[in-house]
């Protein structure tokens, strides 16, 4: 399993939100290089961005912070929020961004992510964020009544590199991923399952690796940030 440091943009900065909610935000970066660049000398193999301000406003608005990360860091990086086009995503491929995240379009316009898939081989990646069972959209603003399992069936043949899989209520609240929602996930599809949402200490990561389904890695923010993780110990854990 690859573990991904989640870095969050909000006006610039590092942040995390609790539970998605933007005005739960805790600054924990102004400098969001700084950040990518500390967690890459600690010896991680990906990192994983997104957009916050970019989900809401439906167009990237965190670009700068953003291409100072795949500037200053050699690692492969995933970016999310407010890439609903295809000119949008062939923008970050350019500049060297090793994945997109396509989440809101995958509901709303599920033809792009086939046409993204298709154009960019292993490049585009389907973010699901969940309430209880049900995709929520738009920076999770907006709920939806498509059941996390069918939106991410209806991309098996999409050829899509993965599915990072958000369980809303957990993000931000170190309280635990959703375990069994996630191995339920990871078992009903084919494509790679990324774990997201309250991956909060060690414990996690060994139950995650340890639930009896394939995936392929798990997303950490906060308890990177508060230290409840170290992150050279989490990667001798999943590569163990």
């Amino acid at each position: 399993m690859i573990l991904y440091p989640a870095i969050d943009l909000k006006d610039g900065n590092a942040v995390r939100l609790y539970k998605g909610d933007m005005d739960q935000a805790t600054v924990f970066n102004t400098d969001p290089a700084a950040q990518a660049r500390a967690f890459v000398e600690a010896g991680c193999e990906w990192l994983h961005l997104v957009d916050l301000n970019g989900a809401f406003a439906g167009e990237p608005v965190n670009a700068a912070p953003v291409e100072a990360i795949l500037r200053d860091c050699k690692v492969p990086a995933q970016l999310g929020g407010g890439i609903r086009d295809m000119a949008t995503i062939e923008r970050w491929l350019s500049k060297g961004l090793s994945r997109v995240i396509l989440g809101t379009v995958a509901v709303e316009n599920p033809d792009l992510v086939r046409e993204a898939a298709r154009a960019f081989p292993g490049h585009v990646a389907v973010g699901i964020d969940a309430r209880n069972g049900r995709v929520a959209t738009k920076g999770w603003a907006t709920e939806t009544d498509v059941l996390v399992t069918d939106l991410a069936k209806s991309f098996e043949d999409a050829g899509v590199a993965a599915i990072i899989y958000t369980d809303i209520n957990r993000d931000g609240a170190m309280q635990g991923p959703n375990i069994e929602a996630t191995a339920e996930l990871a078992r009903s599809v084919s494509i790679p399952v990324i774990a997201s949402g309250g991956v909060s200490s060690l414990e996690d990561l060994r139950n995650l690796k340890s639930c009896g389904a394939p995936l392929d890695g798990a997303i950490s923010g906060r308890a990177l940030y508060d230290g409840a993780i170290d992150l050279a110990e989490a990667l001798q854990v999943l590569k163990a």
